[in-house]
């Protein structure tokens, strides 16, 4: 069974950085798979913001790019650092997780199987 929880979010400046993490326990050892942040605003879909292979490729939302930056270590601990931060990246942040495959840099949610439960990040302006 895999569980995914996401901390580190909260409310900050605009301009400001928030980093947030995701701790995924997984029964097995995962040797491929992608993880990455997806976010869902108020009355908005949920949109993919970054992914990361198992083997360290990236991909980012063209809204992130160079402010966001994605990272996994050894133990499926799932980080995004979030720097200049913009009111427009308020939202509900949820990490995703896909193990035994690849996700090919995609940032569609039906690319992944597991979901954290989301972690509030609200920018003022």
């Amino acid at each position: 069974q895999v569980h995914l929880v996401e901390s580190g979010g909260g409310s900050v400046q605009s301009g400001g950085s928030l980093r947030l993490s995701c701790a995924a326990s997984v029964g097995y050892t995962v040797s491929t798979g992608c993880m990455a942040w997806f976010r869902q605003a108020p009355g908005k879909e949920r949109e993919g913001v970054a992914t990361i292979e198992n083997f360290g490729a990236s991909n980012y939302a063209e809204s992130v790019k160079g402010r966001f930056t994605i990272s996994r270590d050894s133990t499926n601990t799932l980080t995004l650092q979030m720097n200049s931060l913009k009111p427009e990246d308020t939202a509900m942040y949820y990490c995703a997780a896909r193990f035994r495959y690849s996700c090919g840099g995609s940032l569609a949610s039906s690319s992944y199987d597991y979901w954290g439960q989301g972690t509030q990040v609200t920018v003022s302006s």
